[in-house]
């Protein structure tokens, strides 16, 4: 069995939930690979972020979204409120708001409790089969990675690990 890994690196904009498609750049990886039968899993280790399959509805929104990411977005605002001010949410608690300012967090960037939360739901991770060389999305699958942390921007990194014979 052979397995690659590889990092896919992407800048979030900050102030506001942002997709990143990277079906090209997975579907480029498992060709390279040589793989013919096996598991791709594309996995964030972010814990305000999440790795989502779902189809491109190519219309825009004001936004810079498509439609369906915008209502995706509105949907978790109705369902996890975008964290606003301290104690909106019980995390952080002045422990961690110790702790990250320890480690070069300011307190605005600690208001990310819907992030988590939002992440925790989603998932961290996608695993697609990888059959007769193809990367199995389906006609219309597309690999995003949501970056849920509104606080700024930030370069995160993706992780693709490619399995098989």
């Amino acid at each position: 069995m052979k397995i690659i890994s590889k990092q896919i690196k992407a800048q979030s904009q900050g102030g506001r939930t942002s997709f990143h498609s990277i079906t090209d750049a997975v579907k480029e990886m498992v060709a390279q690979s040589e793989i013919s039968a096996g598991m791709c899993i594309v996995y964030s280790r972010h814990t305000t972020c999440a790795i989502i399959i779902d189809e491109d509805s190519i219309d825009r929104s004001y936004t810079g979204l498509t439609y369906l990411q915008q209502d995706f977005a509105d949907v978790f605002e109705k369902i996890i409120p975008t964290c606003r001010k301290e104690g909106q949410y019980m995390h952080p608690g002045p422990k961690l708001t110790v702790f990250s300012a320890e480690h070069g967090e300011d307190k605005p960037g600690t208001l990310n409790t819907d992030a988590h939360l939002r992440s925790s739901i989603l998932g961290r991770s996608e695993s697609i089969p990888i059959i007769d060389s193809n990367l199995e999305l389906g006609e219309f699958g597309h690999i995003y990675f949501v970056d849920f942390d509104h606080t700024r921007p930030r370069e995160r990194t993706v992780i693709i690990q490619i399995m098989g014979i």
